[in-house]
């Protein structure tokens, strides 16, 4: 069974989790204590800021696995792990940005708004990534076929086959394939009718107009949702459903926990600086999702056929990101054709 920071390394937990805190505090407490319209350069310092975090947390691991197990062959391979697991989340990330996009348009939320929607937001999806990936990781430890069929008393295959695997990697190849070419149809959905929004209509009276940064205003004396609580809502909703893609599609990388978790926090904190720059480039990308719907075919592939051929962890993370690249090169050349 695959070795666990969390029972090895406990002390790199306290190093992660106050590495978050305080990244959090000094975003939301200094740098973004006022709403304000983010700039182009301000993405590009932030983003900047999150990936050199992820970058460094990564080092820290395989220098502790280095030094304490002396084995240079398992810290490469905690490395590459929380590598391939934080780029993989970082390229279908994508997907969610263009529908957060659609998302602020559709409610025509300030410019000025977006990053404190996108926080709170992000704060949310900390606990839901928690519940997915530990839950997910104690179900495949129990659905490995062989275990399963010793306590029936059967004859054990040549190959132990996880069931839950074999599931997450046929959903995986069925939400590539159907996502391949797919076009403008979320551009004409109705964010009003999410699920998202709807739990905020039930539980909250909702007022007409946006107060400022506020998710609830006082009107003739009744506290009132405003519409910013709404986009809140969605943004979580669709976070969540965006999650059901992204996680099963890490789990081929590692059952590490600790690595699944924090490569994937590291990952979706950098999402806001991300979405501020999508949001001003969206046009120039447009072969983007053809390349992250063959990502997401990769990754189930690899799932299904791991029983019987591994593809280790550098391999994972070098099919990755030169798709990604290559998608976004794409974009770029065709676009430029078009131009001339």
């Amino acid at each position: 069974m695959e070795q666990n920071i969390l029972h090895l390394h406990p002390g790199l937990i306290w190093v992660f989790g106050a590495t978050i805190f305080i990244m959090l505090l000094l975003d939301l407490g200094i740098f973004h204590k006022k709403s304000h319209m983010v700039s182009t350069r301000e993405a590009i310092v932030w983003s900047a800021v999150w990936i050199s975090l992820a970058m460094i947390f990564s080092g820290v691991i395989g220098w502790v696995f280095n030094q304490d197990n002396g084995g240079t062959a398992l810290a490469v391979e905690k490395f590459t792990q929380f590598q391939a697991a934080y780029w993989i989340e970082k390229a279908l990330s994508v997907d969610n940005l263009f529908v957060f996009i659609l998302v602020f348009s559709y409610f025509k939320v300030p410019r000025e708004l977006h990053h404190r929607v996108l926080f709170w937001g992000i704060l949310g999806a900390l606990v839901f990534r928690a519940i997915f990936i530990f839950a997910g990781v104690g179900l495949i430890n129990v659905t490995y076929l062989n275990p399963l069929l010793d306590l029936l008393g059967a004859k054990p295959l040549a190959w132990n086959i996880n069931l839950v695997l074999t599931a997450f990697g046929l959903f995986l190849v069925y939400a590539g394939i159907k996502s391949w070419g797919k076009g403008d149809e979320d551009e004409e959905a109705d964010f009003s009718r999410s699920a998202g929004s709807r739990l905020v209509h039930r539980l909250y009276k909702v007022s007409g107009n946006y107060d400022k940064g506020k998710f609830f205003t006082v009107q003739n004396g009744i506290k009132v949702a405003t519409p910013l609580l709404v986009v809140l809502g969605v943004i979580e909703f669709t976070d969540v459903l965006f999650a059901v893609d992204s996680i099963p599609a890490i789990f081929a990388i590692s059952k590490d926990p600790f690595i699944l978790y924090t490569s994937n926090i590291f990952a979706i904190l950098g999402l806001r600086s991300l979405y501020f720059l999508l949001s001003n480039f969206v046009h120039m990308f447009d072969k983007l999702p053809y390349g992250l719907s063959i990502i997401l075919t990769f990754i189930g592939i690899k799932m299904i056929i791991s029983p019987w051929f591994h593809i280790p962890s550098p391999v994972s993370l070098g099919v990755v990101v030169g798709i990604l690249l290559l998608s976004i090169l794409v974009s770029l050349v065709f676009r430029g054709r078009e131009a001339v």
